[in-house]
């Protein structure tokens, strides 16, 4: 019975008694209205009282997300341990060797798209520097092939011999550079340098030569046919240049981006989940605590979820209550003052002061529920987790 009904009927006993004391004597007399002005009303003045439990300020219930067999168990019921202390853990070869390989791919992968990015430059320039030598073939084979049609200027030819000239003292310089180290074995690579120097020095100075020869001799078939052979070459390779060039000069095509970006991505995506189901092999101590409970053995073998050990905070207290009634919560507020006391320690009585009122209800019992969660003002060493307390909200 609540205290509203108590007051209730305590209100109707005073009505009863009332009307007994006027037909008391015996006599029949009229039945007089009573006065109620001279019943004294009843003030409802309850407070607000419930049960609940002792309960660690912060504590948490730790599990492996995937399972596994427990490799080792570090810590033991009761021991203190720091935030980050390895607690226990499962057999994680296979989760290691697999969160590697993932790491290496992304490093890759990575690479792979940096590298891309950065020699986009240099890929650029490349293409823009065979596009000038081809312009550059094809501007040489049209004039050769007008030299041969309607002959060499004499500008023309001055250079030519002039060309002959430097390129026949390159060569010189190269054949005196090789036959110092003529000496060395083939294999020698010092020597193999000096060897391609001297190489390319008389392949330029052969063509200087021959266009020349060209030059003076006048038009000839053969050399006409030759001639414009290599201006078509020279006009097909610049076609191929100013292709390439086209390519580079906007950027990379989209499509090869995209696929350098997304391997990347999925790389990475693949590479921290492979770090996480390694990382969920291990246990360990989110903060500062005693552990509560490690029901772990070597050798168990665990499923996912359930839970191995409990980590609890036992320097402050909290009291939780999930009984207040639709009807008492609108009395509790946060911030009120009440007073504890455990069902274990009946002669101690502890402050406290409302924390949280949780906002969403349970229904219990046919009733509907509200959690409290209220911080008690001082600490005694002889609550435990789970003990039976009452609660007095108090009315200021």
């Amino acid at each position: 019975m609540n205290h509203k009904t108590t007051s209730f009927f305590l209100l109707l006993m005073v009505c009863v008694l009332a009307l007994a004391a006027c037909g008391g004597n015996g006599e029949e007399t009229a039945t007089a209205a009573p006065d109620l002005t001279e019943i004294p009303l009843v003030e409802d003045t309850y407070s607000v009282i419930a049960e609940g439990r002792i309960v660690p300020d912060r504590y948490v219930n730790l599990t492996f997300s995937n399972g596994g067999i427990v490799a080792e168990v570090l810590v033991e019921n009761g021991q203190q341990v720091e935030k980050g202390d390895m607690l226990a853990h499962l057999r994680a070869e296979d989760l290691e060797s697999a969160m590697a390989a993932a790491e290496l791919e992304f490093v890759q992968a990575r690479q792979a798209y940096e590298d891309f990015d950065r020699n986009l430059d240099l890929l650029t320039a490349e293409a823009a520097s065979e596009l000038a030598e081809a312009q550059d073939a094809v501007r040489d084979a049209e004039q050769k092939v007008d030299n041969l049609v309607y002959g060499a200027k004499q500008a023309n030819l001055d250079s030519a011999e002039a060309q002959v000239i430097l390129l026949r003292e390159k060569l010189e310089d190269a054949q005196e550079d090789f036959d110092k180290h003529g000496k060395k074995p083939p294999n020698n690579l010092e020597r193999a340098s000096y060897q391609a120097v001297l190489a390319e020095a008389q392949l330029a100075y052969d063509d200087a030569v021959r266009l020349l020869n060209n030059m003076q001799a006048g038009s000839n078939p053969v050399d006409l046919a030759l001639a414009q052979s290599e201006l078509e070459i020279a006009e097909a390779q610049l076609a191929i240049a100013e292709r390439d060039y086209s390519l580079w000069e906007d950027g990379p095509h989209p499509d090869d981006l995209e696929t350098a970006e997304a391997r990347m991505n999925a790389a990475n995506t693949a590479y921290k989940a492979a770090k996480a189901a390694y990382e969920d092999a291990f246990l360990k101590a989110p903060f500062d605590g005693v552990v509560a409970a490690m029901d772990l053995r070597v050798g168990d073998l665990v499923s996912p979820g359930t839970v191995g050990a409990v980590v609890a905070d036992f320097s402050s207290w909290v009291v939780e209550t999930d009984n207040l009634t639709e009807i008492e919560a609108p009395r509790v507020r946060v911030g009120q003052k009440v007073e504890v006391v455990a069902d274990a320690l009946p002669d101690v009585t502890l402050k406290g002061t409302v924390k949280n009122i949780r906002q969403l209800y349970e229904e219990k019992r046919g009733d509907i529920t509200y959690t409290v969660e209220i911080e008690l003002d001082e600490h005694n060493p002889d609550l435990l987790w789970g003990m039976t307390v009452v609660i007095n909200f108090l009315e200021e």
